[in-house]
C-alpha cells in the first residue's frame, strides 16, 4: 500500500530538481524532511510541501502508522513549456536565441515499512 502526492506545473527545471528527489529517495519521512529543510536549493521547499501532503493522505488510512513510512519513490518529471514553445531574444550577430521557460511535475510515493 502506497500513498502518493504530486505538485504539477512547477515553474523550475526537471534537471534542477533532481537532485532533491536523489536525496530523500529510501529515507524515513522524518529523516527526509530534516534533509529537506536544511538543503539550500530551490527545489527542497516544492519537495516539503509534497511530502507533507503525501504523509497526509496516508493519515487518513487510521491502519498506517504515519511515524513508520519511509519515501518509495521520489522523482521529477519534465512538463511543458510555459506559453507552449519557446521565445527568442536577440542574439549576437543578428542572430535569435531561444529562451525556454520549463516546468516540472514531482512526485512523491511514501509507504510503511516493512516488518522484519
Amino acid at each position: 500500500m502506497e500513498f502518493r502526492a504530486s505538485h504539477r506545473y512547477a515553474h523550475m527545471s526537471a534537471f534542477k530538481a533532481r537532485r532533491a528527489a536523489d536525496l530523500i529517495r529510501g529515507l524515513d519521512v522524518n529523516r527526509a524532511l530534516l534533509v529537506l529543510e536544511y538543503d539550500p536549493t530551490r527545489s527542497a521547499a516544492f519537495f516539503i510541501k509534497v511530502l507533507r501532503s503525501a504523509v497526509a493522505n496516508a493519515a487518513q488510512n487510521e491502519t498506517v502508522d504515519v511515524n513508520r513510512l519511509y519515501v518509495k519513490d521520489a522523482r521529477v518529471d519534465q512538463g511543458p513549456l510555459i506559453h507552449g514553445r519557446p521565445r527568442f531574444r536577440s542574439g549576437s550577430m543578428g542572430r535569435m536565441c531561444e529562451i525556454r521557460r520549463r516546468t516540472s511535475h514531482f512526485r512523491i510515493a511514501v509507504a510503511p515499512r516493512k516488518e522484519a
